[in-house]
Parts: C-alpha cells; structure tokens; sequence
C-alpha cells in the first residue's frame, strides 16, 4: 500500500527524538516536491551538487535552510557559500582556508562540520580520528573568522551488519564528546553531530545524533 508525502513526512518526524533536526535530502528531486515538504514545515534541505543547488535556490522559499551535504571540491565552494546554512563536508585545510576566504568575500560566517571516517569503505572520505585531533591542533583556526565549527559528520558503512553500523555510530558520538570536552575550536557552539541516513536514522539517534540526513524514507523511491 502505497503512502503520500505527508504520511511519511509525520512518521519520520514522530521517530526522531526531541531536538533531532531532520534535514531532507533533496538531491536530484524536483522543486514541486520540495514545496511540497515545504508546506508540510519542513525547513532543511540537503543538496549534493553545487550546480543543482545554485539552480534550485532562486525558485525556491528564502527560508529554507540549505545543508550542503556532499562532496565539496575547493571549486565549487564560491557557488555553495552564498546559499549554504551548513557544509557538512569538510575534510582538508585547503578546503576550509577557501571556505574562509569566500565566506569573508561575501560578509559573513559559514557554519561547517569536520567529516570523520567512520565506515570501511575505502570510498568514504573523512578524517581519521588522529587526523582530527590533529587538524584541531593545528589548522589555523583563529585567522579562519569567515567560518565556524559546530561539530562533526560521519558515514557508516553500507552493511546489513546493523551491530557494526552501531558501534561506529557510537565511536563517532565517544570522538565527538571528547573533543567538545577538550579541542574544539572556538569561536561558536560545538553542538552538531551529524550522522544518519534513511537506513539506519534509528541507529544514529539511539547513539545520539543530533541531525539526520534522509532522503529516500521522505520522498520515496527516485524514478
């Protein structure tokens, strides 16, 4: 029996906790379906391509809060700053020294979160929990003002092995609080734990993500 977008929407919601901010993954899907969640009250929407970001945008409510959550490349990044509420994504210093520099182009503070590799999937990028550590040390934070970090992102593997995507969830949330105790770089809240997708969304939030990313549960099969 097939479901409508607002069954689905109401029966994501109801299973996230309190304070879970869902961000829809609206890659690929069309603008109608994105007013569609809209009129529902959905605000945060997830974009993966640069391009298809710049040329939903403009037809879209000015209140949306646009989540950049995939692979950003250092070119891109002055066609993703204008519109972005959050990157989710960042893995290199180079990437966030151009992140700065278009923030501070544009008159403002690009809020981003530190990809972590979690998964065992080579395909996956992130930093290693080492790397992190290292990257907090070290990277030039303080001359970084058009940016600032709210927290972490990880991606756990594609398995159907549901206690191994626990334990990296878990060990991302373990990483997260130490460095909230210790290293994170100020200025700003390190609140954001970002991890959870359509699959596996129950995981994440039981070892305590603080935001999701779902897409397919929300909207359906793509064509």
């Amino acid at each position: 029996m097939s479901t409508t977008l607002a069954e689905r929407y109401h029966a994501v919601k109801a299973a996230l906790h309190p304070g879970v901010t869902l961000v829809a993954v609206s890659k690929t899907r069309t603008l109608a379906e994105i007013a569609a969640l809209y009129a529902l009250g959905q605000r945060d929407f997830g974009e993966n391509y640069p391009q298809e970001l710049k040329e939903k945008a403009p037809h879209l409510p000015g209140d949306i809060r646009w989540h950049f959550i995939g692979h950003l490349q250092r070119s891109n990044v002055k066609h993703v700053v204008p519109l972005v509420h959050l990157v989710h994504g960042v893995e290199s210093a180079r990437l966030a020294e151009e992140i700065d520099k278009r923030a501070k182009a544009q008159g403002r503070t690009v809020d981003v979160l530190l990809q972590v590799h979690i998964a065992r999937e080579e395909t996956k990028h992130g930093l290693t929990a080492d790397e992190l550590r290292e990257a907090l040390r070290t990277w030039p934070w303080s001359a970084w003002s058009g940016l600032r970090v709210r927290g972490l992102m990880g991606m756990a593997s594609n398995t159907d092995d549901r206690g191994q995507v626990q334990r990296e969830f878990e060990g991302l949330r373990n990483l997260f609080d130490a460095v909230a105790a210790t290293d994170a770089p100020a200025p700003g809240p390190f609140d954001i734990l970002s991890m959870g997708m359509s699959g596996d969304a129950d995981l994440a939030v039981a070892a305590g993500s603080s935001l999701v990313r779902i897409g397919t549960a929300l909207f359906g099969p793509r064509p």
